[in-house]
């Protein structure tokens, strides 16, 4: 085991515009009273992370769910196996119904799932490698859905996510 830290005294493991959307977004929650919740496939928890890397997430942030394997994508958090079978386990109607489903499996106010094709595997002619879907759900019933396409690396396409995830959060969250 090595003596050396992996990162530098003011290193982060996010980049700057992310941890400055992640605490806009906590502002934003701590302002209407109200906690979050992030069900998450491509993105493997990035998220959650990202929120709770700004210091005070822990008054704000509940809890995250990483659905990853595909049987956990098509039924995590009572998302029927029909809509996975009709949609794909990567469709807008998954990923709606994990955020609405996140919304009965937790005291949050407000949730964002996400799903994708990070590559360099995956995609089909309709939804291609880069393809994110993000939907937030608030219980006031609001629900609000973004299709993306991001270019670049499989890390690029799950950073984008990420900033996806979080700007649609702040968009519920102001509405």
């Amino acid at each position: 085991m090595s003596d050396t830290a992996l990162l530098a005294a003011d290193d982060t493991l996010f980049p700057a515009p992310l941890l400055t959307m992640a605490a806009e977004v906590l502002d934003a929650a701590r302002h209407r009273k109200i906690r979050l919740a992030a069900a998450e496939t491509v993105t493997s928890g990035l998220v959650s992370a990202c929120l709770t890397s700004v210091s005070g997430a822990s008054e704000i942030f509940e809890r995250g769910y990483v659905l990853y394997h595909s049987s956990a994508k098509a039924t995590g958090l009572d998302v029927p196996e029909a809509v996975s079978a009709a949609h794909g386990a990567v469709s807008t109607e998954v990923t709606r119904g994990l955020a609405l489903g996140l919304l009965d499996h937790s005291g949050a106010g407000a949730t964002v799932a996400i799903t994708g094709y990070a590559g360099p595997g995956g995609g089909n002619a309709i939804n291609p490698v880069g393809t994110i879907f993000v939907a937030a759900a608030g219980r006031d019933g609001t629900l609000i859905e973004e299709r993306h396409v991001f270019a670049g690396s499989r890390d690029n396409v799950r950073l984008e996510a990420v900033r996806a995830a979080l700007g649609l959060l702040l968009r519920l969250l102001s509405a």
